[in-house]
């Protein structure tokens, strides 16, 4: 009886939810990604290989790639919004000459440039017009992601792609009506109703930002005060699909109302618990565009249609670029800037899958155009990482400018500190004060040039190598004080001198326990946890404000920190100084003095 309760549970969960194909997506994502970025290709390609692996050109177990595209496009908008909350208005208001004059310049010139290759390949100019608009408009989702990894969406480089990526969303209503003006009869398509779509748009534009403006964190507030955290993550949800919804329903994109709920909410009081609300849905939806995107590769109609793809990748993608570079020269950006937003952005983008599907249901493209075209934009799509890959090979970073910046050479002092960031900083004041001679040398030349507006006589220098420190005068140095504020850095430096300078004191800041327990293993005679005498002072406060004496305060801190010290050797003998991992045996801070198993940080 109970094997067929069981079994009929079972069956009756396998009718209502079929887990195969989340399984299969989960999978998918976990073996390609970590791969693919391992072998330096990135977590983009990793998705679009895996997508193309289980989709129905692959081994077959996805047959609708279409279905999960309008789901994961949801990742898209996720992302938007998280940019959104990073965008408080003022900052945003502050780009509406990057957004409306560089967005429309680089849109207008590459429209012209990408029309022409319709024409050139004997298609009518309203065919050649859709085709190349398409491919202008860039994927939000694969340049975001590009610049989300090589940590660039802060860099003003990053903010001006941003700024493009926001006025081609703006694009999308006047782009559709004009594919339904070129369209066979759409030319008696009224004036009053292109007017009214535009106006249907900037409708939808104006009521969110008035439902924002006075709604949005009336609300938070209100549930916060419920102090249900499920509430406040469905909350969040909701105001992130319900303004994609808004925009959409507007005849404008998604993603739009997504960054424009972001921003509204920027300068919130809720706006991290948001953030962390909503990065969880962003990360695994936009993994699943990717993985979409993939699927929807047709490879029978590449192979059928190989050369014309071809030659309208290499097509596209070159004139593209062109147009992307001449208008960031125009616009005073510098030849690197202007080449590594080219290659960036030299793909189409998600929206041509709408402009194409649009054509096709008024009649411009057929069916087969409509294939051919998408594919384009998938190929496109899944060489950008590799674009970029050979752009980081082929241009590798600069050095940094040493203009007005003295490189360490036939230093002596009796004291060499590497590394002059906070914590150097506010070292090197007490032996200043006390008459030590110091050698400063640090490998940041903006800090060496703001360290010699306030008096301090700094020297570029890596100490990372040992050429170097025989240059800043390790050597003839009583102390070596390494201030970096990189713990592998550290690590390396302290290795270095223990070998070649062994009797000279090493005194190094530790970033966390493991990495002092690693110092202490290459040498160091001396190492601190940077956050580790701050806390402590910090909970000495605490206490002496919970009306704990002074004797009591200062047994209860030096119990910490013998107990930290006995954790700390137990570390050492057990060999746990690895810094490529972090050791989670400890978890807490201590509940009662005298129980070392307890003590964390």
């Amino acid at each position: 009886m109970a094997v067929e309760t069981a079994t009929h549970a079972a069956e009756a969960a396998h009718a209502g939810f079929d887990l195969v194909p989340v399984v299969v997506l989960l999978a998918a994502a976990v073996v390609s990604v970590p791969i693919f970025k391992k072998i330096g290709l990135g977590s983009v390609l990793g998705y679009l290989a895996a997508g193309l692996a289980i989709g129905p050109f692959g081994i077959g177990l996805f047959s609708d790639p279409q279905s999960i595209l309008h789901v994961a496009e949801l990742g898209v908008v996720m992302f938007l919004f998280i940019i959104g909350l990073e965008m408080q208005p003022s900052r945003l208001w502050s780009m509406r000459g990057e957004i409306f004059g560089l967005g429309l310049v680089q849109v207008g010139l590459c429209i012209a440039l990408l029309t022409c290759v319709g024409l050139e390949l004997n298609y009518s100019f309203a065919q050649s017009f859709v085709a190349g608009t398409g491919f202008v408009l860039t994927s939000t989702a694969v340049v975001m992601q590009m610049l989300e990894e090589r940590h660039a969406l802060a860099a003003q480089k990053g903010r001006r792609i941003v700024a493009i990526l926001l006025f081609e969303d703006l694009a999308i209503v006047p782009l559709l009506a004009a594919v339904v003006f070129l369209a066979p009869g759409g030319a008696d398509t009224t004036l009053t109703h292109r007017l009214v779509s535009v106006g249907i748009g900037l409708g939808s534009i104006a009521a969110l930002i008035v439902a924002g403006r006075y709604l949005l964190d009336p609300m938070f507030a209100m549930l916060g005060r419920a102090k249900a955290r499920e509430v406040m993550t469905a909350a969040a949800l909701l105001v992130v699909l319900g303004a994609a919804l808004a925009m959409q329903l507007g005849g404008l994109s998604m993603a739009m109302g997504a960054f424009l709920a972001g921003v509204l909410l920027s300068e919130s009081s809720f706006r991290h618990q948001l953030e962390a609300d909503i990065e969880p849905f962003r990360g695994v939806l936009l993994g699943l565009f990717f993985l979409g995107v993939g699927m929807a590769l047709d490879l029978g109609v590449i192979a059928a249609n190989w050369r014309l793809i071809a030659i309208s990748v290499a097509a596209y993608m070159v004139l593209k670029m062109i147009g992307i570079y001449v208008v960031a020269r125009l616009f005073r950006a510098g030849n690197r800037e202007a080449i590594e937003r080219a290659v960036l952005m030299a793909q189409g983008g998600e929206f041509a899958f709408v402009l194409y599907a649009t054509a096709m249901q008024v009649g411009l493209i057929d069916a087969e155009a409509n294939a051919v075209l998408t594919a384009t934009i998938i190929v496109s799509m899944a060489l950008t990482p590799l674009m970029i890959i050979a752009h980081d090979r082929l241009m590798p970073k600069r050095p940094p400018s040493l203009h007005g910046v003295e490189v360490a050479e036939n230093l002596s002092a009796s004291v060499l500190m590497v590394g002059f960031g906070r914590v150097g900083q506010i070292v090197s004041q007490p032996l200043l004060g006390n008459g030590c001679s110091v050698s400063l040398i640090e490998i940041d030349p903006d800090l060496i040039r703001d360290a010699q507006n306030f008096g301090f006589k700094v020297y570029y220098g890596d100490g990372t190598r040992l050429d170097i420190l025989h240059a800043a005068g390790a050597a003839q140095a009583r102390l070596i004080i390494v201030a970096v504020n990189n713990a592998e850095a550290a690590l390396k430096i302290t290795e270095l001198v223990k070998a070649e300078f062994p009797l000279v004191p090493v005194l190094v800041r530790a970033i966390d326990r493991e990495h002092a327990a690693a110092l202490t293993h290459a040498g160091a005679d001396f190492q601190i946890r940077e956050t580790f005498e701050s806390a402590l002072v910090l909970a000495d406060k605490a206490l002496e404000m919970m009306d704990v004496s002074e004797e009591e305060r200062e047994i209860v801190i030096t119990d910490i920190r013998r107990r930290d010290a006995e954790r700390l050797s137990l570390e050492l003998v057990g060999g746990m100084y690895d810094l490529g991992a972090r050791s989670l045996v400890l978890g807490n801070l201590p509940l009662k003095p005298g129980r070392p198993e307890e003590t964390g940080t």
